[in-house]
């Protein structure tokens, strides 16, 4: 049997999501005794109403969610094949809070794997943020790749790369840029991911990352796994 790892957050009511995008809520919207005519003090749900924003929890972003040239290229227009790829997982555990990852760095940590990133890969990045920080007071603190190491990835084809974080770069120095030089180079990223530290050592593996078809989308929630074969 396959070994499926969950790479995604569970999504639930006052998540955190990232300043200014919409906060979860989950209710229910009708019950079993509800529908039933059945009166009770303690309804079980039948259907839940969810209200989220597209880039909540472990989602992936679409190619016109990193500029407004992009607009045609929404999340029902980009090609299955970009979210079924093979993955590796690059070790960045060491990186401290606000911290620059950079095309050496990027080059090294291949070299320690004894791994190679090819054409069409995901390639994941663990810095362990979201074990040692998430909701507290420095989840937003993340580190981040540069947008060097943005384009170094794009020069090598990649699919897609993912993170822990709420942001593939550094908020305020390299987030930006890193989404910009994404859409100018026709690849994208997985953000708020989680157990990449299960990957780290094991070489590579069958990464899948479906988004939802949302018409126009700018990106979609995703339930991310990695799934290595026997």
């Amino acid at each position: 049997m396959p070994e499926i790892i969950d790479l995604s957050q569970e999504i639930y009511t006052g998540m955190p999501v990232f300043k200014g995008l919409p906060e979860v809520n989950i209710s229910m919207h009708a019950s079993h005794e509800q529908w039933a005519g059945i009166e009770t003090d303690s309804p079980t749900p039948v259907v839940n109403k969810l209200e989220l924003g597209e880039h909540t929890g472990t989602h992936v972003d679409a190619i016109s969610h990193m500029a407004a040239k992009h607009k045609e290229q929404s999340i029902d227009t980009m090609s299955l094949s970009t979210f079924y790829t093979e993955g590796i997982c690059l070790d960045f555990s060491h990186k401290n809070l606000r911290e620059l990852i950079e095309p050496v760095e990027m080059q090294e940590a291949c070299e320690k794997a004894n791994a190679q990133i090819k054409k069409g890969d995901t390639v994941l990045i663990h810095t362990d943020h979201y074990r040692k920080h998430y909701n507290n007071q420095d989840w937003r603190n993340d580190p981040g790749i540069s947008d060097a190491s943005a384009r170094w990835l794009g020069n090598l084809e990649i699919a897609a790369f993912g993170v822990e974080t709420m942001s593939p770069g550094v908020s305020g120095i390299s987030n930006k840029a890193v989404h910009i030089t994404c859409g100018e180079m026709g690849f994208t990223h997985y953000e708020n991911m989680i157990n990449l530290d299960a990957l780290i050592g094991r070489g590579r593996f069958r990464f899948i990352g479906l988004p939802l078809k949302i018409r126009g989308g700018t990106g979609s929630p995703v339930r991310a796994v990695a799934i290595f074969e026997d």
